[in-house]
């Protein structure tokens, strides 16, 4: 489906500056909080939109919001980098400085089509069959209260930053066993959900960010895909060959990660629930996008802001 030519970016200002300084902030969250939550219409769009609230002559603050059936977290990366260097050049007078690009998201759409037909398309979900197959359906963690019979989805967000002797230290012992940094970290998350929830099995999900062709690195599109890793956490298993196995399985599954999921999950047909979302319940994801991307703008001081949602997507 193609938006209409007059569908663009929609941004609504906010003039802040008459309230007290001491009800600036809460206004800021309530609207944060409103834009967040607002729903998008598919249909007629926009599906990206921003407000900009006015704290100050000299201070301001943006709120971008996209849907994610047209982005992506390698996409947010592209479009601050896109939003650099037209701000940068059309704040000195200059030409739109963007090279035109080679492909659009419509044209991958109709390559991942073809692409994905005939033998690859049987092999890539007999894969994902043999793999998944018999897995456990629901990670039972203990909780403090029933899990409901319908999925709220409700949720919050708990940070924390890992010391860089820590960091360090892992990279360290990945290399020395030829494994990445994430295949490490699945391997303490798995046991780690093994032991909580009393299972030798867990299935863990991951995203991938599914760009095979270098033409799609400079696109803003929903690309990235999610693979459900089925691990083996056997209580007498030694870490080194629980990595082991970690790494094949790994690797494996990138070998396949063509299949979109919505269609691994609709080859094995797993009993459905309203009360969890199918396959997995846990992720575990290390980025490997360009998120370190700033804005950086000629005569601005600019500064991230974390906007918790309140949900979660599993």
């Amino acid at each position: 489906r193609f938006a209409p030519a007059d569908i663009g970016f929609a941004l609504v200002e906010h003039d802040l500056q008459a309230l007290a300084p001491e009800a600036r902030q809460p206004a800021v969250e309530q609207l944060s909080q409103e834009e967040a939550r607002a729903a998008f219409d598919l249909s007629s769009g926009p599906l990206i939109r921003g407000r900009l609230l006015r704290m100050a002559e000299d201070e301001h603050i943006l709120l971008v919001t996209q849907h994610h059936i047209v982005s992506d977290g390698w996409s947010v990366a592209v479009l601050i980098g896109e939003f650099n260097a037209l701000y940068a050049a059309f704040s000195q007078d200059r030409e739109d400085p963007l090279p035109p690009l080679a492909l659009q998201y419509a044209d991958y759409a109709a390559w991942q089509q073809q692409h994905l037909q005939g033998e690859r398309l049987q092999a890539q979900t007999q894969f994902w069959k043999e793999h998944l197959t018999g897995a456990p359906a629901l990670l039972e963690l203990p909780a403090d209260h029933p899990r409901p019979q319908v999925q709220s989805y409700q949720g919050a967000a708990l940070a924390l930053q890992l010391p860089a002797p820590l960091s360090a230290r892992l990279r360290r012992f990945s290399q020395q066993r030829g494994l990445t940094p994430f295949m490490t970290l699945l391997g303490a998350w798995s046991i780690l959900l093994s032991r909580l929830s009393n299972q030798a099995e867990v299935v863990v999900g991951t995203p991938v960010a599914n760009r095979p062709r270098r033409e799609t690195e400079a696109l803003i599109g929903f690309f990235v895909n999610t693979l459900a890793l089925r691990i083996d956490v056997p209580a007498d298993s030694p870490v080194e060959q629980l990595l082991e196995r970690i790494k094949a399985t790994t690797l494996d599954a990138y070998g396949h990660q063509d299949l979109p999921f919505e269609q691994v999950v609709e080859a094995l047909q797993p009993e459905r629930s309203l009360g969890h979302s199918p396959l997995f319940q846990a992720m575990l994801v290390l980025g490997n996008t360009p998120q370190d991307q700033a804005l950086e703008l000629p005569g601005l001081s600019l500064s991230p802001l974390a906007q918790p949602t309140g949900t979660t997507q599993f």
